[in-house]
């Protein structure tokens, strides 16, 4: 008989652990479901098709090497239209190519920036890119700005792989206190929020960085919360005057 009580007492101990560890994850708690779903409303925007020739540009040190830069016709088979596009005409024909002639070995880097910064609506959850790597060891790292016009460099994925290749990056969430992440959004002022795309960085492996490098953009995308968006005061003022 005590054997049976302590077995029970064992059983039901176990159990409530188990209920407790649910309970501090946070799964059946409808708090932590009303901020992760009633709060959010993510959507798949399209930042840039690389349709427009002169928009983007490349740069490099001139004692690192030369880099040029033009559209041509093509694209990745694997890619998916935004779902809001699909019955829309916008053309989607071009990718964005890039030519780097390097004069010698070294840590060299190239930019490749757009004319004028993009900004992205809402609050940003990830960015991606398709991308023509070339299986070099080069790295790509995505440049950005924050709602504060402070710059944040974020790694995107080394270029070693063949054909097309869509990279997707995570944007750091800012914390409640705003001590870290990516700041995009000020509770004072809601009608100012997001991030902007500057542009993209080329880091590449000095033992590869020789001859001539080709890489190609296709299709920025961008998932983006677009709650606080939709739940604006439309007769509120603008700031900034």
């Amino acid at each position: 008989m005590k054997r049976f009580i302590v077995s029970v007492l064992v059983v039901f101990i176990v159990a409530a652990g188990m209920v407790i560890a649910q309970t501090d994850i946070g799964e059946d708690d409808p708090y932590y479901i009303g901020v992760d779903s009633a709060q959010q409303m993510l959507k798949e925007v399209s930042v840039d098709k690389f349709e427009h020739d002169g928009f983007w540009y490349a740069t490099m040190s001139s004692d690192e090497g030369y880099v040029t830069s033009r559209l041509f016709f093509g694209g990745p088979d694997g890619k998916e239209p935004v779902p809001d596009e699909e019955e829309m005409e916008i053309s989607d024909q071009y990718v964005l190519g890039i030519r780097t002639d390097f004069l010698r070995r070294g840590y060299n880097s190239f930019f490749v920036r757009p004319l004028r910064p993009i900004p992205i609506e809402g609050i940003t959850k990830t960015v991606s890119v398709w991308a023509v790597g070339r299986n070099f060891n080069h790295t790509l790292v995505l440049l950005i700005q924050d709602y504060f016009g402070r710059d944040y460099e974020i790694f995107m994925g080394r270029l070693n792989f063949q054909g097309w290749k869509k990279l997707t990056v995570a944007i750091p969430p800012q914390t409640p206190s705003g001590a870290t992440g990516v700041t995009q959004r000020s509770y004072h002022y809601p009608n100012q929020m997001g991030i902007k795309i500057m542009g993209f960085r080329i880091d590449c492996d000095p033992l590869e960085a020789y001859g001539s490098y080709y890489i190609y953009f296709d299709d920025l995308r961008a998932v983006t919360d677009l709650f606080a968006e939709h739940d604006r005061d439309p007769d509120d003022m603008a700031d900034g005057w």
